[in-house]
């Protein structure tokens, strides 16, 4: 094989360390049984049990509660200045709670800390802090696990490891290294304990779960069981690092099918990768933070931004897999302007059943067809088969004029929002993995625009965005979907209530929804939940 053979194939840089060759890589014909028998394994982790799930409900409990009293006393004898003030100390106690709790509960914290707009901005902004800040495992922990996975000792693969990780989460932790060979590398190595702490905490959540509903008011608009079979559904695959180096080549695959030449995957080692260990490519760039230093380099960050919600996109919808935890943390981008992504433990895979779905829920948004969406969301698990669509449409008001969220009072907001989730609930409505995770890293495009382009102009760019996709892949869409392609008529007027505004508004920047979105918030917190 030829040096670049593998850029035949994959978003890879121009300089490999080593060639991958799908055929000669050492851990890959397992995969696909590694990845049923996990998914296999939810239904009964997340089973709901008559009786407590051993002595850690014990723990759990004692801690919960130890969360909760003081808040809740508190709250009774009116000690908080505000709503605001008592939405973040509960917000603060939970996370607390979280860290104390270990690996299992910090990584549920940190999907809600990637939550941002499914989850309260209190818990949202409390359990950020869960991302960065887990004490890392001694190093000769790490030399441990390398040796009893890879069956030597770590000295005899490495020239070189830094004891001192480049980062430290729930699950792992990663070190700069260097091969014998004399590639320089990244390793992950997992914690040795986490898969049986996350194995025994599934079965204590999904217990709990059940009687968290509508107890906590800064979780009421989540559902706590539907929110445990998400993390169960995540987890289990990222506690086998076969998997994930498994996704950084179907992502690299799909990027490279897409002709997305703005993105680049590191390649794992065709030979050093277990359950517990993996080793891959070390690539270095700017922070996804770093704005500044970005700017400086000649880096044009709305062409950053833009890349990545078209990239995004057009995995879920052409090819139905897409990277499920995007975060600052898990990209940053090459001094020649391409974004690296990092950290593929998450990767949300359609069936094509669900991708078609998708397409029609997309395809409804643009055109403004509510009973297209609806059925869409119905067939992505969102609503249950049987549900009379027709009435959700009716009892949530979806068939009634926009409303100008601005103009409403901050009771009148929450009064909305509460007849809303109570409709959405009596329907049986849930969030599918696929589903939350597209959403949820659609927060995050939302924030990174912020950032990196605040003066983007969001309707532009939408109908922008429609155009390539209609240009590029809409004859093949229109077919798999049994449409005709030059009768689908992009409907600007909806899109502009989607977002709330009034059909004369010609532009709007990602500063001026920002602006919208704080008096909206700011309005809503005033008011007691």
């Amino acid at each position: 094989m030829s040096a670049s053979t593998d850029r035949d194939w994959g978003a890879f840089t121009e300089t490999p360390p080593w060639v991958i060759d799908p055929d000669d890589v050492k851990w890959l014909p397992v995969v696909e049984g590694l990845r049923l028998a996990a998914n296999e394994r939810v239904p009964e982790l997340t089973r709901q049990r008559r009786f407590p799930p051993g002595w850690r409900i014990a723990t759990v409990s004692s801690r919960l509660i130890q969360a909760l009293a003081p808040w809740f006393a508190k709250r009774k004898l009116r000690r908080y200045g505000s709503q605001e003030a008592s939405r973040a100390d509960l917000s603060h106690r939970l996370r607390v709670a979280a860290e104390h709790l270990g690996p299992s509960y910090i990584k549920l914290g940190q999907i809600i800390s990637s939550g941002e707009g499914l989850f309260p901005a209190e818990l949202v902004d409390e359990f950020k802090k869960c991302r960065d800040q887990v004490p890392a495992e001694p190093f000769e922990v790490v030399r441990r696990t390398i040796a009893e996975d890879f069956g030597h000792a770590a000295d005899e693969i490495f020239e070189y490891i830094d004891p001192e990780p480049l980062a430290a989460a729930s699950i792992a932790q990663v070190h700069a290294a260097r091969l014998r060979t004399g590639e320089d590398v990244v390793v992950k190595v997992q914690r040795p304990t986490v898969g049986e702490f996350v194995h025994r905490d599934l079965s204590t959540m999904a217990w709990l779960a059940p009687h968290l509903v509508g107890r906590i008011p800064v979780s009421a608009l989540a559902n706590p069981p539907a929110l445990v079979e998400l993390f169960a559904e995540t987890i289990v695959e990222e506690l086998d690092f076969r998997l994930e180096a498994a996704n950084m080549l179907d992502i690299a695959r799909v990027l490279h099918d897409l002709e997305q030449t703005e993105y680049v995957v590191p390649r794992p080692h065709p030979e050093w990768v277990t359950r517990r260990v993996l080793v891959m490519e070390r690539l270095a760039g700017f922070n996804f933070d770093d704005v500044a230093g970005m700017k400086d380099a000649g880096i044009d960050t709305e062409a950053v931004v833009r890349t990545g919600m078209i990239a995004f996109m057009e995995g879920a919808m052409i090819h139905g897999i897409f990277h499920g935890d995007l975060h600052g943390g898990n990209l940053f981008v090459l001094p020649d302007g391409r974004t690296a992504l990092l950290d593929f433990g998450i990767v949300a895979r359609l069936s094509r059943e669900r991708r078609m779905a998708f397409l029609r829920l997309m395809l409804g948004a643009t055109t403004n067809d509510l009973n297209s969406q609806m059925a869409a969301l119905r067939d992505l698990g969102a609503l249950p088969p049987d549900t009379d669509l027709a009435a959700v449409i009716r009892d949530i008001g979806l068939d009634q004029p926009t409303i100008d969220p601005t103009t409403l009072t901050g009771e009148e907001m929450v009064k909305e929002v509460q007849r809303v989730v109570k409709a959405l609930l009596s329907y049986g409505a849930k969030l599918p993995k696929e589903l939350m995770l597209y959403v949820k890293n659609m927060v995050f495009l939302d924030g990174a625009i912020a950032r990196l382009a605040p003066d983007l102009d969001l309707l532009a760019e939408i109908t922008s965005i429609s155009m390539y996709f209609a240009t590029r892949h809409g004859e093949r869409l229109a077919t798999e979907l049994g449409i005709d392609a030059n009768a689908v008529e992009f409907d600007f007027e909806g899109v502009k209530a989607g977002f709330g505004v009034e059909n004369h508004v010609s532009s709007l920047t990602y500063r001026e929804l920002q602006e919208r979105r704080e008096l909206i918030q700011k309005r809503m917190r005033s008011t007691r939940p």
